[in-house]
């Protein structure tokens, strides 16, 4: 009997199935999160004291450990429901065994013991193989006792764990997030936690700042902000708590959207000093400026590829609507990577091998379309959407861990700062107070 050929539209799907699940791959490896979850598990540290400031710190550390765990995207994390009822706090106490048997089935246990003595919060953390009965890991931490350093303590934890069995690379527990919000009235500069925690106010200028992009060493601000004069590059020193001088981002027109450069000498940005707004490249401190791009139409948002830092991205008007370009440092090479509708902010991955940005691949009157985040190829230009359906998307910034993707979301007028894995799945909610946008994650 001759076998039925499939309908048109079944072949479509299947051609359909086949392109999204080639995208994920590539995505997948691009982004290190193409290797298959370790089963992790992670007890309860055992308190190992009887300070009366033990059970608080404690519960933060653990609640903490988990979900930095949890949010890391290379494991699979044990509910605390499948594991079993001890709690070891060394070495001598763990049965992995039972650990490694079902319901837990644990591939690798973390576990440890913690106390608060004299004022100290003191930790001592390992990491087992649960299959082999060996150990991978083992930790010590004496600090300060406080809640937010046993959050730090944790954090450090998870990073020591995810950067031994996450292929080398480093967490991201300890990185921060900086941003605008508007929840004191004006648009100011705000850092937190890479997790949404411990969100506070940076400058207190008392006007509109935007764009903010920490330098690679963590010790400066970079951003744009309305002065008396127009808008500005200004820079803000963490270190002295303190606007410091840049005297090549305030010379005339409208500056904005600043970037440094991957090794912190230089700083890009758009400027309008000579008509159109064009893309300028000072030192770190300000001087020896000079221009990139010379063309009809606004050039803007540049980023530098940082692992060559010898490529830009940036967002170009020159064609009509925005678009997404390439080029090398000194302004040759241009290359259009977007092929229509409307795309803005650009953020390179760790790697230099992959963009993220905001896509509305249908704009215009009457489309369908969304503004979304995007990962494309810079090599083969493909691409695959991150985000659907939810909201106005803008704004990405990758982690340096190149797993994770912060970005801002604005629904009913409302926008606020989300992160999710570079695939586009554990997407979270950050901020929920005022107006939250341009995420910028810190380089380490």
């Amino acid at each position: 009997m001759k076998a039925k050929s499939l309908p048109l539209f079944a072949v479509a799907l299947v051609v359909a199935l086949s392109s999204s699940l080639q995208a994920q791959d590539w995505v997948h490896t691009g982004t290190n999160l193409g290797n298959t979850r370790i089963r992790l598990a992670a007890a309860d540290f055992k308190p190992a004291a009887a300070d009366p400031d033990t059970p608080a710190l404690k519960a933060t550390f653990d609640a903490t450990l988990e979900s930095d765990l949890a949010n890391a995207g290379i494991f699979d994390l044990v509910a605390k429901s499948m594991l079993p009822q001890a709690m070891p706090g060394s070495p001598q106490e763990i049965n992995l065994p039972q650990w490694a048997a079902a319901p837990a089935t644990a591939e690798m246990v973390a576990f440890g013991a913690l106390k608060a003595e004299n004022g100290h919060l003191i930790v001592y953390g390992w990491l087992f193989d649960a299959r082999s009965n060996s150990q991978v890991l083992g930790k010590q931490y004496n600090e300060a006792a406080s809640q937010d350093m046993a959050r730090t303590v944790a954090h450090r934890f998870a990073d020591a764990i995810i950067l031994q069995l996450g292929g080398g690379i480093n967490g991201i527990a300890e990185t921060k997030i900086f941003f605008v919000s508007n929840r004191t009235g004006t648009k100011e500069i705000w850092a937190m936690d890479y997790d949404g925690q411990n969100q506070h106010q940076v400058t207190h200028l008392g006007s509109i700042s935007l764009s903010p992009r920490i330098s690679p060493d963590n010790s400066r601000i970079a951003f744009a902000s309305l002065a008396k004069d127009g808008w500005a590059i200004r820079m803000y020193s963490l270190d002295l708590g303190r606007l410091v001088s840049f005297p090549g981002g305030s010379e005339g027109g409208s500056n904005q959207s600043p970037a440094w450069a991957a090794d912190g000498s230089k700083v890009a940005f758009s400027s309008a000093r000579s008509g159109d707004p064009e893309i300028w490249i000072a030192d770190a401190s300000g001087g020896d400026l000079h221009k990139l791009t010379s063309f009809r139409g606004p050039d803007v948002s540049p980023t530098w590829n940082p692992k060559t830092n010898s490529q830009i991205a940036w967002t170009s008007g020159r064609t009509g609507l925005p678009q997404i370009y390439i080029m090398d440092q000194d302004g040759a090479n241009i290359q259009r990577m977007t092929d229509g509708g409307y795309a803005v902010s650009a953020s390179w991955h760790p790697n230099g091998d992959l963009l993220t940005f905001s896509w509305n691949r249908k704009y215009g009157p009457g489309a369908p379309g969304g503004q979304d985040i995007y990962v494309m190829d810079i090599a083969s230009k493909r691409w695959m959407q991150l985000t659907h359906d939810a909201g106005t998307n803008d704004c990405p910034s990758w982690a340096p861990d190149g797993r994770h993707i912060v970005f801002q979301r604005q629904i009913g007028g409302r926008s606020q700062i989300w992160s999710m894995l570079a695939d586009g799945t554990q997407q979270a909610q950050l901020t929920r107070v005022g107006d939250n946008s341009m995420p910028n994650w810190s380089w380490k």
